[in-house]
């Protein structure tokens, strides 16, 4: 691919809502948006964690390096989008978490990132749901977009 490939969507409905103390992040989001018939969104989410689990991809030998840190931390910035693998909504989101002494560490969110206390912010965005697909160029679940 050597250009830009968008798909274009209308805003839907738009949740503003308290996630679950003590549960996985990205889980709860899954359940609520198969629960609310989403397929595609964008959110963000404030609050903080007990733990969690973060990543990066090591794009030479395409697999995530992942580490979990144990500790309650606070979420400074968390984005993501909801779209589709398997006709299920899938989450894929990066977040920036800060300790007690202002330090920061980001990465891919992973599941086992547990809720201490979150707040969410989701569109739903209407149009034709964009599915993931194996990408044979990055190793990566990507959106399938033709132009």
């Amino acid at each position: 691919m050597d250009k830009l490939i968008c798909s274009e969507f209308k805003p839907g409905r738009r949740f503003v809502g308290r996630l679950p103390h003590g549960k996985d992040l990205i889980t709860s989001i899954e359940d609520f948006c198969k629960a609310s018939s989403i397929q595609m969104a964008t959110f963000s989410v404030i609050g903080a964690v007990s733990s969690a689990t973060l990543g990066a991809y090591d794009q030479k030998q395409q697999v995530y390096a992942t580490f979990t840190q144990e500790e309650p931390l606070e979420i400074v910035f968390c984005t993501g989008n909801v779209s589709l693998l398997d006709e299920n909504p899938v989450v894929h989101a990066h977040i920036v978490l800060g300790d007690v002494e202002g330090k920061t560490m980001g990465g891919h969110l992973f599941p086992k990132t547990i809720l201490f206390a979150g707040e969410i912010d989701l569109q739903e965005l209407t149009g034709k749901p964009l599915q993931r697909a194996y990408d044979d160029t990055t190793g990566l679940m990507l959106w399938k977009i033709s132009d």
